[in-house]
């Protein structure tokens, strides 16, 4: 499918959602890019079915959750094989994320929770076996994000 233009209830939209997609209503959204509910919904239908929107995910404190570590890999993996190395990473137990870099040697980074350090140095292995080289690992300690700036908007003033 082509791309499609985004306009301002697009915009908006899809900025509210990555605010906080799991609190915000349809009304909320219609009522802050005045539209009405039923453009909303319809709106959100055609940014999903076009791929724009691919999901909606929890943001988790796996701490609180008590899988105390969470740890980032920054691995490397050769370029023709590295889309179908980050894919089966995802079949492993730990792994909540992967993220495929387009150019450096450092092209992979792998989010993985685990319990303890025996868990841990289970995943490591398991990573490894799939091909990976693991240049380094992180504990991570906090992690924050923000609506990209693009979509943001003027609300209409009252």
């Amino acid at each position: 499918m082509g791309q499609i233009a985004l306009d301002d209830v697009d915009r908006g939209i899809l900025f509210l959602l990555q605010e906080d997609a799991r609190n915000t209503t349809i009304a909320e959204i219609a009522e802050k890019v005045e539209v009405s509910n039923s453009t909303i919904r319809n709106r959100i239908e055609r940014l999903e079915g076009r791929g724009i929107i691919e999901g909606y995910y929890p943001k988790i404190d796996y701490e609180q959750a008590n899988y105390p570590l969470h740890v980032l890999f920054v691995c490397s993996a050769p370029a023709d094989e590295r889309e179908e190395l980050a894919l089966n990473a995802l079949d492993c137990r730990g792994v909540v994320d992967v993220r495929e870099m387009l150019t450096s040697r450092l092209n992979i980074f792998i989010e993985v929770v685990a319990t303890n350090t025996r868990d841990l140095a289970e995943i490591t292995s398991d990573l490894t076996s799939l091909g990976f080289e693991i240049e380094s690992s992180e504990i991570v300690t906090n992690h924050y994000t923000r609506p990209w700036g693009e979509f943001e908007f003027e609300e209409a003033e009252e």
